[in-house]
Parts: structure tokens; sequence; C-alpha cells
């Protein structure tokens, strides 16, 4: 009954507001979650590679393999300390600016200066060896170094984007899209680009606008406002398929739900107590009964479409309170008549930071509050933006968050696993003062592994030991959901995230 009156409800709505159309006929309409807050890649680049502005050298296929991007090609010395790239042929700039080795050089060199999910010290020298060809020096071997290129933190700007400060005042880019409008936090309008290098966009204009609820982006693609919405929970899922207002998409992407821990937190520094909480989790729960979603229990950090880096023959992930409460007996974690847990004198109490970028973290979060009540765990939850995490990382102040974790920034994980997991520092959204030296030196070695079967077994090794450790507790691997209006043809959703393929995209013309 609560459902029907909900569809109601949603398909009144959907009618109230189906006055406002795109901007025209010949301009897509798309909105998420996302704030685009800077031209400057390195704060905003994600928005401007999904709306296809900016390119890298290098780019990822579905299954999450390198393949060419603005470099044709790459090679290597054989140590991995020198790393050389073939420039593709023809390529300009929106500005009209013919993209050659001197500017990759120089976009190179102000990226790397930049925070980014790599080693600030990684690059040793950029240079051109000529028109068409750049050599990258590191100061030490780093086997996934091509992957590195990939992130949108290392696209390829001219010159001109550039004042005297380094700082971005006009982003130029390569790609097939070029910024027409840009209206930081809310909307960002780009058009066809016609000197492309590649396949021509077949879609003149693309407007992009932030719609911060779930169920908001959903009624804006129901009554016609808007032609694809992205990042959409479950409930407006359902509606939106026993609606028919637009078709539903899901995709499964390396994406994690999972906790960071704080691992130099007293409370969670036993490992006992970080195995409790992950054994009192009622995945099968959360997946079928909150996201709608089967099969998506996480046993480990990675998901199925990781490689080596996913171990297949591992038991699914199931809920055990009795073994739970028993680890938190054996940590002399003891429970007093308030159900609550004691011990000398300090009662087991946990702060837990999300954020509503994704509507779906606020709902599980609530939810492990509840299951973690059942073994004595006093859990308070704090709705936070997004920054709070990395900020509580750098002042030492988290003791928990939940979060949706991207590991296709850098499709490689041993990029992000050098980077998260080799020190007690850890990463902005990885582990936080765990300490683990035999896992710190296995992975610290791992770059200079050549064999293939030695390194996929070094890198099952690690990986058992951090999923019996637990310095990030996994929870459900990630389903994207987005929902695409009947005009829409040719969508995909790209897994990696890097792109909204827009370019593919066709509108079906108006009846």
């Amino acid at each position: 009954m609560f459902r029907n009156l909900c569809l109601i409800i949603f398909i009144a709505l959907a009618g109230l507001t189906g006055c406002s159309a795109p901007d025209s006929s010949d301009t897509l309409s798309i909105s998420g979650p996302f704030e685009p807050i800077s031209l400057d890649p390195a704060r905003s680049g994600y928005i401007f590679s999904r709306m296809q502005v900016i390119e890298t050298l290098v780019d990822i296929d579905n299954k999450g393999q390198l393949k060419p991007g603005l470099a044709t090609r790459w090679e290597h010395s054989k140590d991995n300390r020198v790393w050389t790239f073939y420039l593709r042929p023809n390529v300009v700039f929106h500005d009209q600016s013919a993209m050659n080795a001197d500017a990759v050089v120089n976009s190179l060199n102000i990226a790397f200066s930049k925070p980014a999910p790599y080693p600030q010290d990684l690059v040793e020298a950029v240079t051109a060896l000529n028109e068409s060809t750049v050599q990258i020096t590191l100061s030490r071997p780093y086997r996934p170094f091509a992957s590195l290129l990939t992130n949108y933190t290392t696209a390829i700007l001219s010159p001109a984007s550039y004042n005297e400060s380094q700082e971005i005042t006009k982003l130029s880019g390569t790609g097939p899209y070029q910024v027409e409008e840009f209206q930081p936090p809310h909307r960002v309008g780009v058009t066809k680009f016609q000197n492309y290098w590649g396949e021509p966009a077949h879609v003149s204009k693309v407007v992009y606008t932030t719609g911060h609820r779930a169920e908001t982006r959903a009624l804006m693609v129901a009554s016609g406002q808007t032609d694809i919405v992205y990042n959409l929970d479950a409930a407006s899922v359902d509606l939106l398929k026993v609606s028919k207002k637009a078709k539903v998409d899901s995709t499964l992407i390396p994406r994690t739900i999972l906790i960071k821990v704080n691992a130099s937190y007293p409370a969670l520094a036993d490992v006992k107590v970080r195995q409790a909480l992950s054994l009192a989790i009622d995945r099968q729960g959360i997946a079928t009964k909150i996201l709608r979603v089967e099969d998506i229990e996480a046993n480990q950090l990675f998901g199925p479409s990781m490689g080596v880096w996913h171990d297949a023959t591992l038991p699914p992930a199931e809920q055990d309170v009795k073994r739970a409460n028993a680890l938190l007996d054996e940590a002399g974690w003891l429970q007093d008549d308030s159900g609550i847990r004691h011990k000398n004198g300090s009662p087991l109490k946990l702060n837990m930071i999300t954020y509503a970028n994704r509507a779906e973290l606020i709902v599980i979060a609530t939810a492990l509050q509840n299951q973690w009540a059942q073994i004595g765990v006093d859990l308070r939850v704090h709705m936070e933006n997004a920054s709070a995490i990395p900020s509580g990382h750098a002042d030492g102040t988290l003791q928990l968050a939940l979060m949706a974790r991207n590991f296709a920034n850098i499709p490689d994980p041993l990029g992000i696993m050098l980077a998260d997991f080799t020190s007690t520092e850890g990463g902005d959204w990885g582990p936080m003062g765990w300490q683990n030296p035999s896992v710190f030196s296995a992975l610290s070695a791992l770059p200079l592994v050549q064999d293939k079967k030695a390194y996929a077994s070094q890198v099952q090794n690690i990986m058992h030991q951090i999923n019996a450790d637990l310095p990030v507790i996994p929870v459900v691997f990630y389903m994207q959901q987005s929902a695409v209006a009947p005009r829409v043809e040719n969508f995909s959703f790209d897994p990696y995230e890097r792109s909204f393929r827009l370019s593919d995209i066709t509108l079906k013309p108006a009846s």
C-alpha cells in the first residue's frame, strides 16, 4: 500500500514538473551529485574528463586494460624507470593550437607539481625528445606508471590554459567537447569541438546540472526535464522501473563501499575489535534490502573485475554475531547492564562520518549503527561533506568513515596500494594509523617483480594479510544506477567512470 502511494505521488510530481524540458531539442541535459568547483583538473578534473573536455596520454577499456589515448604507444626501460610516449599526430587543442611534445611536457610538469593519487616524488624529469615524443624519467622503478597517466589529474592542456602563475584561467583540452559555460558548483555547458582528432560527437551541446538529492534527479528524468541522471538510490530506481518514465541502467563498477578505520585510535587498534565489527555486519541484508541488488556482498577489498587482486576462492562474507561477541570478550570489552561494552571504565563508543553525495551511504550507516548495537557498540553517525574524510585523516580526529571508494582512479590496483598501504600514514581514502611492516615491505617490493606468476602469487599473499588485518572494512561492491530518458540512444556507462560517453549518444527527433 505504502509503495503504491509513493508511486502515485512520484508520477504526480513528475507530471507537475513536466513543463520544464531540456534546454532545446538538440541539447543533451544530464545531472548528477557532483559539484565542479574549479577548472583545475587537480580539483575538478573528474567532471571535465566525464564531460569529454580533457583527455590523457593513456586510456582504459571496459575491462580496465590500458589502451592508447593521446599517446599511440609507449615503452619503458627494463627497470621501469624511463618511460617513452609517442604522441598521436594531428591533435589540436580547443584553442586551435597544436598538441606537440613541448605542450605535453608543460602540462605534465604542472600536473606533477600538484596533489594527485600517486607519490609526489616519483617523477624526476619530463623531457621532449622531439616534436612527437616525450620521455619521463622516474626517481625509482615503478611498474604501474602508465596506469597513472590515465588519471584525470594528468590531462593534457594547452599552454594557453595557464596564466603566469600556472593557474588555469581557461580550460583548453583535446576532447570532442569544449567548455562553453562554467558556473561553479552547479552547471557546466559544453559544445561539440569541430576539429576533434577522433570520431566526432553527435549531439552539439550538453549541459550538466548538479542535483543534490537522488529523488530530485529521479523526478527530473521522469518529468522530461533531464535526459540522463546518475547515482540513483534504490528507492528512486524502484519508482522509475514501475513508472516506466525512464530506462534504468545498472552497472557493477570497480568501487567498494567500505569503512575507513583509524587503527591508531585505542579502541580500534586491536585487530579483534576490527574483526568483530566486520563479523557483525549483515552484508546480505544491506545488499538486498537497502540497495536491492543481489550478490554484491564484499568479502574482500577489490571486486571481481580487478584481476589477480581479487580472490575468487574466498568464502562469502556472512554475519556471525556470536563470533563477534566472543572476539570483543577476548579483547577485554565487556557488556554491562546497559548493553554497552566497557574496558577499563571506558565505553565502546565510536563516531562514524559519511557524506550525502551517494544517497545510500547514510542508510547503510544507520543499518551499521543498529547491527553494531547488537554486539554492544555505541555508534554515532555524522553526515558531513566528503571533504571531512581527508580532513579528519590529516588532523587525526577521524575514527570511522563510511565511503564509496573508487578503485578506478588508477586502473592498476598496484598504484593505489603503493600510495595507501605502504606506511602508517595510509591515504585520505584508505587506511589510517595502520601498522603492518610485512605488508608494507611486500608491497614496496612488487614493482620489481617481473615474472607474472610470482607477481600474482605475491599479490594474493598480500591481500590475504590485508583481508585478515582489516585496515579498512569492506561492506558491499558498488552497483552504479543511472536513468535514461526515452529520446536518448546509444547510452552506455563507463565502469571506470572516466567518461559519460556523451559523444556516442544520439537523440531521437521530436515526434
